[in-house]
């Protein structure tokens, strides 16, 4: 499998895509005005408790208060760490208004709601994951092989144990540590202390609400995040981001360093490899399947529905045969489109219902295989009785729709307008309310262009029955700039 990570630089926003076999799976956009808050290190202030919710405000210094749960409130042993496996005590118990809080957001502000935070601290490196109050060594799970995992566990063990004076604290090794030497994990590890050491002194310094720690700008976080073995290149279309990344490169990932490229193109780098394209598609509800059939694609606040349908495809054989290879072809489609939209939350995926077990089953692992690839963390449940498959899929910020539209201010999200027709009896029935509040001789009417032609054309004979119910004279006046329901009634 080929992999190619682009790099798109403006002096408003950063944008990275992963490409994958040619195919764009990711999408990451950061704007300099709007930079993304997950990883961040806040020293806060607890505003309110809610014992009903066993959660709490703190005030971190953004637009909104975070939020923040008992269970991710870390209660501490006499030596100051973590107690793991603890269970939930009681919010009024852990915190108190007006209590100075360390936290870290795990979630970015979603719509109306604050970060999500915890005080489960860690900082990253290329490497390793630190958290100074766990004594714990964990390797990712997406390592499988037993004896690598007990390779790197040991060796983390054994370099921490040279290397630690006064320090305390524990250890993750992420997915691409898979294969590396002890003077790589030796790096990391001495990279994370003095950057804790920094960070306990400006703890103790600042007062709350302050910023403790960013994380690195999205382009550093691509080198330290989204970058696997088997990338064959890296290009970026900016010649100072390009110098930056290859010093950051020959310092912490010295292995990629000859695969970053830059880019001098005329032509566009998201267009080269049809990125733009792809963003435009992404924020459409359908996305059609190569067979013929499509998906319909549904985002909404508590959940997102996925529905697949044949379409025009009809099949060479038989109808179930027809059916299982749409769905397939969607079970792959439907991962992909997880990944390129950031999707996530509950999703409910309504595949075209197969009565063969053995169909079932390999669609279902068809999606599973498709989702390994995933860097977010999915669940997926089985096949239900009503033919719906159950997964989440770990949501930390917002979709690439919510980061590149707004609600519709006509319809409101509702994603439909009222008719002429509608808006029509609406304005029978409030000028009705007004004649029976108001004394007056005339009544103009200010309308859209369509709904003023729909009540001088097919609802003339109406308009003319409700003048000789009101005894009064209407006129109709066209507004341009008002949308199709909005409409005013002007008593003279």
């Amino acid at each position: 499998m080929s992999e190619e990570l682009l790099v798109n630089v403006s002096p408003t926003e950063t944008r990275v895509a992963l490409v994958e076999n040619g195919f764009v799976q990711e999408v990451h956009i950061e704007r300099t005005q709007a930079k993304g808050y997950v990883g961040n290190i806040y020293k806060g202030k607890v505003v309110r408790v809610l014992p009903g919710m066993q959660a709490a405000f703190v005030e971190i210094g953004l637009e909104r208060a975070g939020f923040i749960h008992a269970a991710d409130i870390a209660p501490l042993d006499d030596d100051g760490m973590e107690e793991r496996g603890a269970e939930v005590a009681d919010i009024r118990s852990l915190v108190r208004e007006g209590q100075e809080l360390i936290v870290q957001v795990t979630k970015d502000p979603i719509s109306s709601k604050g970060a999500r935070l915890t005080t489960h601290l860690s900082v990253s490196a290329r490497f390793l994951v630190y958290m100074p109050f766990t004594r714990h060594t964990g390797i990712s799970t997406r390592i499988e092989d037993d004896a690598e995992r007990d390779r790197l566990k040991n060796l983390v063990q054994e370099v921490d144990a040279d290397i630690r004076k006064e320090e305390e604290g524990g250890f993750i090794v992420r997915t691409v540590a898979e294969g590396v030497n002890k003077e790589e994990i030796a790096a990391d590890i001495i990279f994370l202390y003095r950057l804790w050491k920094d960070l306990s002194k400006k703890i103790k310094e600042q007062k709350a609400p302050a910023v403790v720690h960013e994380d690195l700008p999205l382009f550093m976080r691509t080198l330290r995040d989204l970058v696997k073995p088997d990338l064959e290149k890296l290009r970026i279309d900016s010649r100072e981001v390009y110098g930056k990344m290859r010093e950051f490169a020959e310092d912490y990932a010295p292995e990629i360093f000859e695969k970053i490229e830059h880019y001098p193109g005329e032509r566009p780098l998201f267009d080269l490899y049809s990125v733009e394209e792809e963003i435009q598609r992404a924020l459409g509800e359908k996305v059609p399947l190569k067979s013929g059939g499509y998906l319909i694609i549904e985002q909404t606040e508590a959940m997102v529905t996925i529905d697949v349908n044949t379409g025009a495809f009809v099949g060479h054989r038989n109808l179930e045969e027809t059916i299982f290879k749409t769905n397939l072809e969607a079970a792959t489609a439907i991962a992909r489109q997880l990944r390129l939209r950031n999707l996530g939350g509950i999703i409910i995926i309504d595949f075209i219902d197969m009565h063969d077990s053995e169909h079932q089953r390999q669609v279902l692992r068809t999606l599973e295989k498709m989702l390994e690839r995933d860097n977010t963390k999915t669940s997926l449940t089985g096949v239900s009785e009503l033919g719906l498959v159950e997964m989440t899929r770990k949501r930390t910020r917002e979709s690439l729709g919510q980061s590149l539209c707004v609600p519709c201010p006509v319809c409101e999200g509702r994603g439909t307008l009222k008719s002429p027709e509608t808006v029509c009896y609406e304005i029978f029935r409030e000028i009705l309310r007004e004649v029976r509040a108001y004394n007056t001789e005339e009544i103009v009417v200010l309308a859209s262009q369509l709904v003023i032609d729909r009540l001088l054309d097919e609802e003339s004979s109406n308009v003319a029955d409700l003048e000789e119910f009101i005894g009064r004279t209407i006129k109709f006046k066209v507004e341009a700039i008002y949308h199709q329901e909005q409409y005013d009634i002007i008593l003279v």
